[in-house]
């Protein structure tokens, strides 16, 4: 993986996981087809599967949950190709597997206290048609300002889930692969006049990194040397909490790709919708906070394999920044 998209390495990385996640549930005596294993609700009955076998032999309760988990993947359509987008990529309705995540990703959230700040929690959220119509403005904002992204995207996302609520504004979870959570309000413009198709289209290109980091680092090559501790929790531009190196590594590089996605936004005058101020002052932002990324990880470049140092020269090169 490097910081310029790759649609084919996408894939490859897929294909790697689907067979891990293939190989799992056969090892309890379940299958599925490749098609299926790439599905993030067949992914996480594939995790439950690798923690069953850790503790012990599987005791029928616990396979017959499992079995009961991909049923309803296979209710739910994994084998169908959705409609909604020009990918073949879900625009996800709620579902078990998504809420699980979303209960997950709630409890590291950082406690802000009981105050008026508080995060009031958060939900997945149905689509409603003027926000299906949002996002294929995103998607077409995405293929025409930056095809190599468009391309790498619709490869390596196979559901995009909004999230209502104030708690997070947009994450992903390895546990269900795949998959990637924006909060719905990413799909309507700023106080600052950032049009809605311009924020999901961040919204997308910042999850889909996120996606291929996880992806890259099991199945490709990891990006940071093993350490005999836990390692330093560092200060990163995108969380108000203390984050491992591989929270700050991750920041980096969505922030690079961020960055270029504006860049070529502002080369286009805003993708043609009107708001240049705007595009411009988001990318000096972005632009900001990844120079601060290069320079904190340059600080650990010792801890960085080939395959990372790689990706923070490609990072510092995208921030301009010497490193």
């Amino acid at each position: 993986m490097r910081v310029e998209p790759d649609a084919r390495e996408g894939a490859e990385e897929r294909s790697a996981l689907a067979l891990m996640a293939r190989t799992a549930l056969e090892r309890v005596g379940l299958e599925v087809s490749p098609r299926e294993a790439a599905h993030p609700a067949v992914v996480e009955a594939a995790h439950i599967a690798q923690y069953v076998l850790r503790t012990g032999p599987p005791v029928p309760e616990r396979l017959t949950r499992l079995t009961g988990m991909l049923d309803r993947a296979r209710s739910d359509g994994t084998g169908t190709r959705p409609s909604a987008l020009p990918w073949p990529t879900g625009l996800a309705a709620p579902g078990p597997h998504l809420e699980r995540s979303v209960a997950r990703a709630l409890k590291s959230v950082p406690d802000r206290g009981a105050g008026a700040g508080a995060p009031r929690g958060s939900s997945v959220a149905g689509w409603r048609a003027p926000e299906e119509e949002a996002a294929r403005s995103a998607v077409a904002l995405l293929e025409s300002a930056w095809p190599g992204v468009a391309g790498e995207l619709s490869t390596v996302l196979v559901q995009i889930a909004l999230l209502d609520g104030p708690g997070i504004d947009g994450f992903t979870d390895f546990t269900v692969h795949g998959a990637v959570f924006v909060r719905r309000d990413r799909l309507a413009p700023d106080a600052d006049g950032l049009p809605g198709s311009v924020r999901f289209a961040e919204a997308l290109v910042h999850e889909g990194a996120h996606t291929r980091c996880n992806a890259a680092s099991v199945a490709d090559r990891p990006f940071l040397r093993p350490l005999e501790e836990s390692g330093p929790m560092v200060a990163t531009p995108l969380r108000l909490d203390p984050r491992p190196l591989t929270g700050l590594f991750q920041q980096m590089v969505v922030l690079a790709r961020s960055v270029l996605l504006y860049r070529r936004l502002l080369a286009r005058e805003a993708g043609g919708v009107g708001a240049a101020p705007a595009v411009r002052a988001r990318h000096d932002r972005l632009a900001h906070s990844a120079a601060e990324a290069v320079r904190t990880m340059t600080l650990h470049r010792d801890t960085l394999t080939e395959h990372g140092a790689a990706m923070l020269e490609d990072a510092a090169e995208a921030a301009r920044v010497r490193v």
